[in-house]
């Protein structure tokens, strides 16, 4: 898949990944992308290209199967249920480490932390996920610093967020550590994020 834009922005989906773990991401990057002069790209893909069904429904056609794919600058990986199973597939956590030697900056979503922790990326590092996963991903590596306050933790080549909508702030945050806070705030505007819980 050929393009202009060095900076390649892949958001994986899968079977039973949480809805708003893709899109909330997907939403911020591909905003910024349409203000942004340095005009990333931003790619859904799935394992083999083939659609998949998210942990709710939405079904998902992806612009690409993973070896279709430019090199990445960025791995936005989500969290859901379907992480369960990749948590046990050899073949996933291997091509995570693989990707890991050429990708300059992997994120995670929720649970997409146990995958990135069962492939072995998390070792001895600071990382969040999903509440109700803090002791899942702890199993997984005991190494993993756990912080269970942030809404998402940021050690250089690796990002991870808690759950669910703080991927929304992760992305937010991406778009400001690859351009500048005053692009993330412009995207922040053009996708009216200003969250004020009515509880």
């Amino acid at each position: 898949m050929a393009t202009e834009s060095p900076l390649c922005i892949g958001v994986l989906v899968f079977d039973d990944a949480e809805e708003l773990d893709v899109v909330g991401p997907y939403e911020v990057l591909t905003a910024w992308a349409g203000l942004s002069a340095l005009r990333p790209t931003v790619t859904t893909f799935s394992y083999d290209g083939a659609g998949v069904r998210l942990a709710k429904g939405l079904r998902v056609v992806p612009d690409a199967g993973r070896e279709d794919l430019d090199p990445m600058h960025v791995l936005v990986h989500p969290g859901g249920d379907g992480t369960r199973h990749l948590v046990q597939d050899a073949a996933h956590l291997a091509w995570l480490r693989a990707v890991r030697a050429t990708t300059p900056l992997m994120a995670s979503v929720c649970t997409g932390a146990l995958a990135y922790a069962a492939a072995g990326l998390l070792a001895g590092r600071p990382a969040t996920t999903y509440w109700k996963a803090f002791d899942e991903l702890s199993r997984i590596d005991p190494s993993v610093l756990i912080d269970t306050e942030a809404r998402f933790v940021d050690d250089g080549d690796v990002v991870t967020s808690a759950g669910v909508s703080a991927g929304i702030d992760m992305a937010l945050h991406l778009v400001a550590r690859l351009e500048s806070v005053e692009v993330a705030r412009e995207v922040r505007r053009a996708i009216q994020y200003d969250p004020a819980p009515p509880v």
